[in-house]
């Protein structure tokens, strides 16, 4: 397979053989070759769960105390006043039967929906469309309230939802590479401490990956209780 420039340049720059800390990747993820966009840092969190029982079906939210960098659009479901709050607290999208309506047509662009309690009896009707992308309104994850000037500037700020996925693999965006490293490693650390639970009820070693959203290189870290290190492995863009 043929590679790109960028991809064995970046390649070159890592020690297979060496593991490193989460600071020296970091580092050395900023030294690598820039593209025009400015690529999200997504740490994956493989649990070593069984999502399909219960108990091991980890999720939850947490405010990433830097933000993902990522402009997140907010769309409120709420009738009366509630569209007022929701329209002064920073929410893209506000309102009731012209979104459904909206949702039914087969529109999507969107990345988290609230709404208020009152509202999920219609709401509810779009499980089809909203459940596959993700975007369905739970209490769980806070996106069922009737505090919507809350709920729509805690994710704004950087509050974001985690879910184990069918593999037992828990994916969050941590930042972008514009950000300063510091600031990714402080994301990273909070995301793990909301995390750490659950990974002590399945057990003490797990297998963590960090990498960038339509980047070249893969990171593998290893953890127990503490950080072992990250082993560099490339990949193709399409993450195969």
């Amino acid at each position: 397979m043929a590679r790109s420039k960028r991809y064995i340049d970046s390649s070159e720059k890592v020690d297979k053989l060496k593991e490193y800390s989460l600071v020296e990747a970091i580092t050395l993820l900023d030294g690598f070759a820039k593209c025009k966009l400015d690529e999200t840092v997504e740490i994956a969190v493989n649990l070593g769960v069984d999502p399909k029982h219960a108990d091991q079906a980890v999720r939850g939210t947490v405010a990433l105390p830097n933000g993902t960098g990522k402009d997140v659009r907010v769309l409120v479901f709420a009738k009366g006043d509630n569209v007022d709050v929701a329209q002064k607290a920073g929410a893209d999208f506000y309102g009731s039967d012209e979104l459904i309506a909206k949702f039914k047509s087969g529109w999507t662009d969107i990345d988290v929906v609230i709404a208020t309690p009152d509202m999920m009896a219609e709401v509810g009707k779009l499980g089809k469309v909203l459940g596959p992308r993700g975007l369905m309104p739970s209490p769980k994850s806070g996106t069922i309230t009737n505090d919507i000037e809350k709920a729509v500037k805690e994710i704004k700020a950087g509050k974001i939802e985690f879910r184990v996925d069918k593999n037992g693999i828990v994916h969050a965006g941590v930042g972008k590479l514009s950000f300063d490293n510091s600031k990714i490693e402080e994301n990273k650390s909070i995301f793990l401490l909301f995390t750490e639970p659950p990974y002590k009820t399945f057990g003490d070693f797990f297998i963590f990956k960090i990498f960038l959203v339509s980047f070249l290189i893969k990171l593998t870290i290893l953890f127990n209780s503490l950080i072992l290190g990250i082993l560099f492995v490339p990949i193709d863009q399409t993450g195969s």
